[in-house]
């Protein structure tokens, strides 16, 4: 036998229309339809916009194309912890 059978999936269906009505699930589907249109457009906007640039070894690149991001590397464990953690287990 079937996980789900057809008249499984028949009565969550109805379930789900009565509970939420056929217009509000058909505003739902309009909705994330118009989502998923958005979010591709986007995509593709950002994609076409990220076109590399070329530059120079040590300079900036110009224009708004480049980003900056900026701080500070710290290392994962120090050495006196490590030792600390191997006294602890000992």
């Amino acid at each position: 036998m079937d996980l789900f059978s057809i008249w499984h999936l028949l009565i969550i269906l109805a379930v789900v229309i009565v509970l939420f009505g056929t217009s509000k699930l058909r505003n739902v589907g309009s909705d994330l339809g118009s989502a998923i249109k958005s979010f591709r457009s986007a995509v593709k906007e950002e994609s076409a916009g990220d076109k590399p640039e070329e530059t120079t070894s040590g300079s900036a690149p110009s224009g708004n194309g480049g980003r900056i991001i900026e701080g500070q590397a710290s290392p994962a464990s120090t050495p006196k912890a490590a030792d600390a953690a191997q006294v602890r287990k000992g």
